[in-house]
């Protein structure tokens, strides 16, 4: 396991400071507040840890309500909606300085057969045959040396390859709203079902929103041609997947209007299943100088 994914297991082994209340640090991320990615993914620890080992995650639904304070801590209220035969429900509520940040629904079942359809896998390239996020990175004279650098640090625990270039590596000319990207931790993982659901749901917040700049030709926040955030996140998982084995987010953005631009992506495993549908809306507006 690298250095960089133990670091971030630590960041997302919460404290249990009362019964279902959990506290969670912060580290720096690519923009001065917190990563949203890291809030969903500690909700989601928190939420699992009051939930019985044999009922694995299957849906989330999550709202960012204000930017995460990263020199505070945050403290996570879970709710216990619903207990039953089949089903297990969570409200969590993340705070910071007294109020509401973030806001996740979390649904947990138990094993059960039944009907077994999917999308099929789009086409994609072998991960091996891509250059690393680092290569790409640093192959782009117009990015400063110090957000390439950030951009690094802050996704250092997962090895992350796109297909082709991101909004920030070629920007200027619209593109289809489609992006493809290859991840997995650097590292191996634990077996532990909830560990990977919420490695999966940490790196879902990275790049889901990328097709939606490709469509206007923006770089994004790299470069500077637009500010955002995201609104909110869903996430399904359908089958059981690894975090720490090859996993292709296939991403588009079928709509942006009112400042705002909506992502949604099918996770696959290399060997073809369908693992995860994702969905996140998010505020993105264009300064006025550009």
């Amino acid at each position: 396991m690298s250095e960089a994914l133990d670091n971030l297991l630590d960041l997302l082994d919460l404290e249990r400071i009362e019964q279902d209340i959990f506290r969670g640090r912060s580290r720096s991320a690519v923009v001065p507040r917190v990563f949203g990615g890291q809030v969903a993914a500690q909700a989601m620890v928190a939420a699992g840890r009051t939930v019985p080992a044999d009922r694995p995650a299957h849906s989330l639904h999550a709202y960012f309500l204000r930017p995460g304070d990263p020199d505070a801590p945050i403290v996570y209220e879970v709710d216990r909606l619903r207990d039953g035969r089949s089903f297990t429900t969570r409200r969590v509520v993340a705070v910071q300085h007294g109020k509401p940040i973030f806001t996740l629904s979390a649904s947990f079942q138990t094993y059960e057969d039944g009907l077994d359809h999917q999308a099929p896998m789009p086409p994609a390239p072998d991960p091996a045959t891509l250059p690393t996020h680092a290569d790409r990175l640093r192959s782009y004279p117009h990015l400063p040396a110090e957000t390439v650098e950030r951009f690094l640090e802050a996704r250092a625990a997962v090895d992350l390859r796109y297909v082709d270039d991101p909004p920030y590596g070629d920007y200027g000319t619209p593109r289809e709203p489609h992006s493809q990207v290859w991840f997995r931790t650097d590292g191996k993982l634990a077996d532990d079902p909830l560990l990977h659901v919420v490695l999966a749901t940490y790196v879902s917040d990275m790049t889901l929103l990328d097709s939606v700049l490709l469509a206007h030709g923006r770089g994004g926040w790299a470069v500077g041609d637009v500010v955002g955030a995201s609104l909110d996140h869903a996430m399904w998982f359908h089958r059981p997947f690894r975090a720490d084995e090859w996993l292709l987010y296939d991403q588009q953005s079928p709509s942006a209007s009112g400042g705002r631009g909506l992502g949604q992506a099918r996770i696959h495993t290399q060997d073809g299943h369908l693992a995860l549908t994702v969905i996140q809306e998010g505020v993105i507006r264009v300064p006025r100088e550009h």
